[in-house]
Parts: structure tokens; C-alpha cells; sequence
């Protein structure tokens, strides 16, 4: 993405800065892309591990830029490559952690580090899905979270997240092997979170489950 002047993220002391420039890298991306309708639960490139990244080329750069769009679109925080029915691991994100500090990038190929029992402390807050719209429940994660994997150009990246960020960088990990969040709820909580979808209403496009 460096040929299109978006890449600014630089590695200081392993962990990618994606704190910089946030709004104009996000809104370079989001204005070349084009926003596509987001794919529900039920849908089959949902439920299984996605295909790695072995390309770093225009074609992924491009998609890049479609899932920044359609994240904007859908008032999301974080999306996975999946979830517009691409079968590629790769997510994007624009968050804000719980100091209100807002992050930006890109992760392809992403592995969620194993975190050692001492820091292993859980947030049970409320979580919700893009893929599952309208619904929401708790769900306990850890408050801290290190993913690992390549940036839009191949180069190895780590990003670190507190709080609501390490909830969606644990989240959007999932999507890219075939987890969405109401598979680590319980039967009572799932069958509550899908009740709640069917009830509502989607407020951006979806992918019908024919």
C-alpha cells in the first residue's frame, strides 16, 4: 500500500504504531474502496477457517480498501475478509481502546499469541457482530491481546490492544478461523443473541442466507 501513500504504520519495539494519522489514513482507504454488503450468520464462508494470504498484490491492496469502505458503511469497529464473502485471512480495524485512542491498520494472516496465566485477565462486557446484527451479549475475553501476522505488503507486523481493542482484535482473529462470537456463548446465550437478530433489523446491506 506504500504506493498509494496509506502505509504509515512503523514497528517500535516490535509492536506496529497504529495510532498516527489515523483519520486520513482510514479515510484514503474508505474512498478508494466500495462498500459491500456484509455476509450473516448461516453463511457458509462464515463457519470455516479462511485461506491465507499468500498474494500481497494490487488485488489484495484493492480489497483492503473495499472492507475499509464497508466497515465505514456498516458503523463497524473491525471487520474480517469473510464477513464480504471473501475467503482471504485478513481483517481491518478502527477502534478505540478503552483510553478512547483511536487505531487504525491492517492485519493479514493474523495469529492470536498465547498469553501466560498472569495476564489472563477477563472483561466480560457486552460484545456484538457485524454478521450478526442487532444482537448482543456478554462474553468474557482477556483484557489484553497480542496478534501477530503481516501487514498489506508481507512484512511481519505484532499489534497489541487493551480493553475494547483486544476485544476486537480477539474477535476479528476468530472470524478468519471459521469463529463468529456466539460460538464461545453458551446454548441459552446463543439462542437468546439469535432471537434478538431475528427481531431487529440490520441498519446496512446483507447477504441474504438463500
Amino acid at each position: 500500500m506504500s504506493q498509494q501513500g496509506t502505509t504509515k504504520q512503523q514497528v517500535d519495539d516490535e509492536f506496529v504504531v497504529d495510532t498516527e494519522d489515523c483519520e486520513e489514513r482510514e479515510r484514503a482507504y474508505r474512498e478508494r474502496g466500495t462498500a459491500r454488503p456484509i455476509t450473516v450468520v448461516g453463511n457458509p464462508v462464515l463457519h470455516r477457517e479462511c485461506k491465507d494470504v499468500t498474494e500481497f498484490d494490487e488485488k489484495l491492496a484493492a480489497l483492503i480498501d473495499d472492507m475499509f469502505a464497508s466497515q465505514r458503511a456498516a458503523e463497524g469497529v473491525g471487520l474480517a475478509a469473510n464477513q464480504i464473502g471473501v475467503d482471504l485471512k485478513v481483517f481491518v480495524y478502527d477502534c478505540l481502546d478503552d483510553e478512547g485512542v483511536r487505531h487504525v491498520g491492517v492485519v493479514c494472516n493474523p495469529v492470536l499469541e498465547e498469553l501466560p496465566a498472569d495476564r489472563r485477565v477477563l472483561d466480560d462486557s457486552n460484545e456484538g457482530c457485524l454478521s450478526v446484527p442487532t444482537a448482543y451479549c456478554e462474553l468474557a475475553r482477556p483484557d489484553y491481546a497480542v496478534v501477530r501476522g503481516q501487514d498489506a505488503e508481507g512484512k511481519p507486523i505484532a499489534v497489541r490492544g487493551t480493553g475494547y481493542f483486544a476485544r476486537c482484535l480477539q474477535h476479528e482473529t476468530d472470524h478468519l478461523y471459521g469463529y463468529l462470537y456466539i460460538d464461545r456463548l453458551s446454548k441459552r446465550d446463543r439462542k437468546d443473541v439469535l432471537r434478538q437478530m431475528a427481531e431487529g433489523t440490520a441498519r446496512y446491506e446483507t447477504v441474504p442466507n438463500d
